[in-house]
Parts: structure tokens; sequence; C-alpha cells
């Protein structure tokens, strides 16, 4: 039966050194009741956390208040047996966005205002730009990838970090960490393609064939799907224009960010 980690075996984590332990492991083992280990996860991602957390903020007090409330928060959540399985950094940068909006909100209630607006409504806060970014396709093509190629593409493309230094908190080498990035950026195409074609009125007869354009696109189907897809294609105007469309949408990747 294996026994809890005693504190003297994760001393050498907290040292500032590359994590020894995956952040994954690090989660189980929180979840289990090691506060060592969320310790390690605490300080591994502090510092992009008060990133996020001063974009709201208006000093770096307010900031490190946030980001110690968010964290507080995912303790709680991972204690319930919820909350992330890997990609932690991405999970405890959407709480610190939440709870910095809500600090912002508050802020604004709170600020005195001209007699002239003492009867205005209160307009909860919304940052466009996130807002616009959870609406966009990226944004739903992201939410559509397993978790473990979400946290690989948040490390390299959004942190820009380098694969050898994401490979420890992932528990792979650099090597694999590179491959795992390049398969998940390729996830992040096919989704992307695929949530444009979902803005579109499909139908029933058409859904089999169009839930599978976006990877007849990137041709990543195989030998039987293309087959099908294309036996589809000879009888359906409908879907060869939705195919043109996504053709179109593929080459405008192009000249977006390099997460697609």
């Amino acid at each position: 039966m294996a026994r809890n980690p005693e504190p003297g075996d994760l001393g050498e984590l907290g040292t500032g050194e590359p994590g020894r332990l995956p952040d994954g492991e690090l989660i189980v083992r929180a979840r289990g009741g090691d506060d060592e280990s969320f310790a390690v996860l605490y300080e591994r991602h502090f510092a992009s956390a008060c990133r996020l957390a001063r974009l709201y903020a208006g000093s770096a007090a307010d900031a490190e208040d946030i980001v110690s409330e968010s964290f507080a928060n995912v303790l709680g959540v991972i204690r319930a047996g919820h909350g992330p399985r890997e990609a932690f950094l991405p999970y405890v940068l959407t709480v610190v966005r939440r709870i910095a909006v809500a600090a912002v909100a508050r802020g604004k209630q709170a600020t005195p205002t001209p007699e002239m607006e003492m009867y205005a409504a209160l307009v909860p806060f919304e940052d466009p730009v996130l807002a616009e970014l959870e609406a966009s396709l990226v944004g739903r093509a992201f939410a559509a990838l397993p978790e473990r190629w979400r946290a690989v593409l948040w490390h390299t493309e959004v942190e820009g970090e380098s694969p050898a230094q994401v490979g420890p908190s992932l528990g792979l080498s650099a090597n694999a960490t590179a491959a795992l990035a390049c398969r998940a950026r390729e996830g992040l195409r096919k989704e992307y393609l695929q949530a444009h074609l979902s803005e579109q009125e499909v139908g029933r007869e058409c859904r089999k064939c169009a839930s599978k354009l976006g990877a007849y696109v990137r041709r990543s189907l195989g030998a039987r799907g293309r087959r099908g897809v294309e036996e589809h294609l000879n009888g359906c105007d409908r879907c060869v224009r939705s195919l043109m469309e996504l053709h179109e949408s593929s080459g405008s990747l192009c000249g977006k960010p390099a997460s697609l």
C-alpha cells in the first residue's frame, strides 16, 4: 500500500528548482490532503497569476490579494474532488480573472460619482477583449481540446515558455513536450475549422459528413473516413460549399498567431 508523502520527500521541490514532479501528480497529492504539494503548485504558478491580476488591480498589493484568494478557492475545489487534473495554470488563471473582474465591479460601485450619476444603474464590469476571445471561434476551439493539449498550448503559446521549461510540469522530456505541442496545435486548427462550420445550419443528413470536414481539410482522416466524406460530397452541393469555406478559413490561419 502506497504511503502518503512525508514533508521531507517534497522538501526540495519548494527551493525554486524546476519542479521534480509534474503538475498532474502534485494535484493528485494535493487532492489527497498533501499541503506541501499544493505549496509547490502555488510557488510554480504564482508569478503568472500575478501578471494577469495586475491587469485588473489598482496596485501590486491588490493583485497579490486576488491571487491569494484565487489559489485558496482552487485548493477548496481540488480538495472537494473537482477542478483540474493536469492543466493547473489555465484553471488558476480563469479563477484569477473571475475574482479580479468581481473586485473591479465592487470597486466601481464603491467609487463616488457626480450627483447626476447617483441614480444611474450599476453596470457589471466586463473585459471586452476577454469576452470577445471567449465568444470567438478560437476560444471555443481551445475549450474543445483535451486538458493536456490545453495545458501545453497555454504554457508554450500564451506564457511563451520553451518545451524544456514546460516539460517538467507535464512529466515529459523537452522533445516529448515539443511533439505534444505540435499535436495540440494541429488539434486546435481542426477544432477551429469545425467551430466555424458549427456556426452554420447543417441538415440532419449532412451532420455525419460535416463533423469530419475539419479533419478532412487538415488531411488527418483515415482512408475509410476520407472515402465516406468524398462519397457524400459527390451528391451534396451544400457540403461542397461548406468545404470550400473551410478551405478559405484554413488558408486564413496563416495570418493568425502561432497558436493557430
